[in-house]
């Protein structure tokens, strides 16, 4: 009976085994994932950045991509915690489990909370950034920003195309243009001096409604990678602690 008992218990373990490699194999991949998610959401289109004036976006991916890395590692260990049989290990993987879990809930928090002040944000800021200090000296990399979201999003000004006839742009740099060059359908120099709707991009709500989708988009992808990561993790834990469990009644 009892040798019956042993039997049960060593499949059980070796099943459990099994069960926590093959989930740390993918657990392995799904952190390469995680920072390729995290590593395109700051390249794709990262002079956007520039134009936030809050970090909590880019804060985010690092968060997100820090995970990833940590994730790589934690499968690689969970993998020596399963094959060796070690308790100590399967603590240790138990632990950075639930680290990257929180890890990834602050992440999810962060996008939540930024995507609540979205848009006062954008109204607060972008007006003031794109008409005070477009072709300013020094300010290059918003420039070139303001630029590339004019262009790959199809807008032009913050709000409107009329957003453009304040600030110093229009009183210094203009040279008879009522926009800049990047509102044209087909950008050329000069270009800018009829504002036209035939000519230059005018969207409702201008900029910021395109930028804010813009951004929606890639929240809603980080957000979906985090829950997918999460509930592998809860599976995993789970399996850790079976394995532990299991591990420790036939030392007994």
């Amino acid at each position: 009976m009892a040798d019956a008992e042993e039997k049960t218990n060593t499949c059980g373990t070796i099943c459990l085994k099994y069960l926590l490699f093959i989930f740390n194999l993918f657990f392995w991949l799904a952190g390469g994932a995680v920072m390729a998610v995290g590593i395109w959401t700051l390249v794709d289109k990262s002079d956007y950045i520039s134009l936030l004036s809050s970090n909590t976006y880019s804060a985010a991916a690092f968060i997100l991509i820090g995970a990833g890395a940590v994730v790589m590692l934690t499968g690689i260990l969970g993998c020596c915690a399963t094959i060796r049989e070690q308790r100590g290990l399967l603590r240790v993987f138990f632990v950075l489990l639930l680290l990257i879990f929180l890890l990834e809930i602050t992440a999810g928090i962060l996008a939540y909370v930024y995507y609540q002040e979205l848009n006062a944000e954008l109204r607060a800021d972008l007006k003031e950034r794109m008409v005070q200090n477009y072709q300013q000296p020094g300010q290059e990399q918003v420039t070139r920003a303001i630029d590339n979201l004019q262009q790959d999003l199809k807008c032009c000004g913050s709000n409107s195309s009329a957003d453009w006839m304040e600030g110093a742009w229009i009183q210094i740099f203009a040279d008879r243009r009522l926009v800049p060059d990047s509102c044209c359908k087909t950008p050329t120099v000069g270009c800018g001096v009829r504002d036209h709707p035939s000519n230059i991009y005018k969207v409702e709500g201008g900029c910021i409604s395109k930028l804010e989708e813009f951004i929606l988009q890639h929240l809603i992808i980080l957000g979906s990678v985090g829950l997918g990561i999460a509930f592998i993790q809860i599976v995993g834990m789970i399996f850790t602690c079976c394995l532990y469990q299991s591990l420790k009644e036939e030392i007994y």
